[in-house]
């Protein structure tokens, strides 16, 4: 047998400090989740650039990353991803989505995404496991609540069809979702540092999408609080990898 292949479906622009700090997306996305003799492609999604249909099969998995675009917008790649999402699972293969990730593929397999009623989510927090995990995730022994990095407004606002939910908070009804046993989608996000965290708020300060009083508490809170990030990174690992 080969070497296992999987493809970093990035959906957004990678800034200098991303790059110099951590490799850009693709260096925090395989520090997380690349193991011995695999091999990760990158694809810039905003760009343009998406894999070819006939190199779909050669893949054992995809990732899709989180986003400053909103995962309920027509933009002609959004458009795209979505139709690549909805052939994905027509081939039964395996899509971790994060953040907007997450929201995308809630979005293509019938579910509606929109803004929160609840506002922005900063900072780390904690969510709610289901006591009743799906089948396919009935083998996890996960605590009942996890710590999590967050920064998003937008969520799932309806589930698709046949989707169960394995996570949930006070501001967010869909933390963690499954749809069969080959898409997982996670609100919050498992590949964050701390730096990284104060990374993209800054950026979204800068943007004037959010308060600043309200942003800066979320870091001095932050500051002081640990995610669960090994259990959730074996989470991730395991699901991608075909091992729950």
């Amino acid at each position: 047998m080969g070497s296992k292949r999987y493809a970093l479906l990035m959906c957004g622009e990678d800034s200098e400090y991303l790059v110099k700090m951590h490799g850009g997306t693709y260096g925090v996305f395989v520090k997380l989740l690349q193991e011995q003799e695999e091999k990760w492609d990158l694809y810039k999604l905003v760009q343009g650039e998406f894999p070819e249909q006939h190199d779909l099969p050669l893949y054992d998995g995809f990732v899709i990353s989180g986003s400053c675009y909103d995962a309920h917008a027509n933009d002609p790649w959004i458009l795209d991803l979505i139709a690549l999402v909805i052939k994905l699972d027509s081939m039964h293969k395996k899509i971790l989505g994060i953040c907007f990730g997450h929201q995308i593929i809630g979005r293509a397999l019938g579910g509606k995404v929109g803004r929160s009623p609840n506002g922005w989510d900063i900072g780390v927090k904690a969510i709610n496991v289901s006591s009743s995990l799906p089948l396919a995730f009935s083998s996890l022994k996960l605590p009942s609540k996890l710590s999590i990095y967050k920064c998003h407004r937008d969520e799932i606002l309806e589930l698709p069809p046949k989707a169960e939910v394995i996570a949930w908070s006070e501001m967010t009804g869909v933390e963690m979702f499954s749809y069969g046993d080959h898409m997982f989608g996670i609100q919050g996000h498992p590949e964050f540092t701390y730096d990284l965290l104060l990374f993209f708020i800054d950026r979204i300060i800068q943007r004037n999408l959010v308060q600043e009083a309200f942003a800066v508490d979320a870091k001095v809170k932050a500051a002081s609080q640990e995610p669960d990030k090994e259990i959730l990174k074996r989470l991730c690992v395991d699901f991608l990898k075909g091992r729950l």
